[in-house]
């Protein structure tokens, strides 16, 4: 399935325009620029770490339909690779390109756990849930060496304010400490995603994330230790993935899982044109059904921004797949819940320690 023109290792197989500089555009800022040269590291297929400074890491999330508030992000860029992340859009922001340079032009914050500190302490902020990893993985590759997330969620609990993580990687179990000791007041959910029981599908669809048996195991350790797992079947591709949704979801189950949730693949901005490049390389043989069955999926194009539409997608195939994650909960996960996370510690610990009255 792999020809040998194919880069080992990565979801994307080049890179592509950005929307966002023309030839004329100057780039001032210094580490973009050093980026830039020709030859800088892109030839040797090497991931290049990059420190940059924000001056907020909380997000407000105005989409709809997101089912999130507030999210934050360690690092923009990923070096899992996935094919279909929706994140890679906006590495053009930064001047970068969705493809290859998403995977190995990896923005790093480590200003990031005093940034949270600093908002979450403040007496005009009330709690909610923060996802890490709203956009890009905070369990990424770069995390083994910076250990961002673990600092912040250590400032969740110093704080006692409730966390929720996105990952697919298990990585997450080297702060298994940390994630215990927030689970004991009811502070913090994971939400694992796990696309295919096929290493074959993981190895081209997800090259560098951790391999589904370790997923699985990933998810029984942290619910045998009390912190409550969903499992995400994120992205469903018609005809890549669609077809193992009931033993994914009877997987989950049996692994420890409360909940799965799902959505349907939609292709936007750039992606569009890093999978189909990506998919006419990897899966010729069906290349053009799985793109026409996406693009029936969502009006009969392969990019959506419809809110209440473009997550569960609509007509026939949408249907057959949304009927089947349905059939899936009532058969696998009928007495199962994920609880609420507590909102009322946070007040008490703005200070760091229980306030006395």
């Amino acid at each position: 399935m792999n020809p040998k023109s194919a880069i080992k290792g990565r979801g994307a197989q080049r890179n592509v325009h950005n929307r966002f500089f023309e030839l004329s555009h100057e780039m001032r800022d210094d580490f973009l620029e050093y980026c830039r040269k020709e030859g800088e590291i892109s030839d040797k297929n090497k991931t290049l770490y990059l420190e940059v400074f924000p001056k907020t890491i909380i997000n407000k999330v105005e989409s709809p339909d997101i089912g999130m508030s507030y999210s934050m992000n360690s690092y923009q860029g990923c070096e899992h690779g996935c094919i279909y992340c929706y994140a890679r859009n906006s590495h053009e922001y930064w001047g970068y390109s969705a493809g290859l340079d998403f995977e190995r032009r990896i923005m790093v914050k480590k200003a990031a756990p005093k940034l949270l500190e600093a908002k979450i302490k403040k007496k005009s902020w009330k709690a909610h849930p923060i996802v890490m990893s709203g956009n890009t993985d905070c369990y990424q590759p770069a995390e083994k060496q910076f250990k961002i997330t673990r600092q912040c969620l250590e400032v969740f609990l110093k704080y006692k304010h409730p966390a929720a993580i996105i990952t697919k990687n298990a990585l997450i179990l080297r702060d298994l400490d940390v994630l215990k000791a927030l689970a004991n007041d009811n502070l913090i959910s994971v939400n694992l995603s796990i696309t295919s029981l096929s290493e074959d599908t993981r190895r081209i669809l997800e090259p560098r994330t951790a391999t589904i048996k370790k997923r699985l195991e990933t998810v029984k350790v942290l619910s045998e230790n009390g912190i409550p797992v969903n499992v995400m079947l994120a992205p469903i591709i018609p005809s890549i993935n669609s077809h193992e949704i009931l033993p994914l979801a009877k997987a989950a189950s049996e692994y420890g899982a409360l909940s799965i949730a799902h959505t349907i693949v939609r292709l936007n901005g750039a992606i569009g044109e890093i999978f189909k490049d990506w998919i006419h390389k990897t899966m010729p043989d069906r290349a053009q059904k799985v793109l026409h069955q996406i693009e029936s999926c969502h009006g009969g194009s392969l990019n959506d921004s419809r809110y209440g539409t473009r997550m569960r997608g609509e007509g026939k195939i949408a249907e057959q797949i949304n009927n089947l994650v349905r059939l899936a909960r009532l058969k696998y996960f009928k007495n199962k819940r994920m609880p609420r996370l507590n909102l009322n510690l946070h007040e008490q610990y703005k200070d760091g320690q229980l306030k006395l009255f």
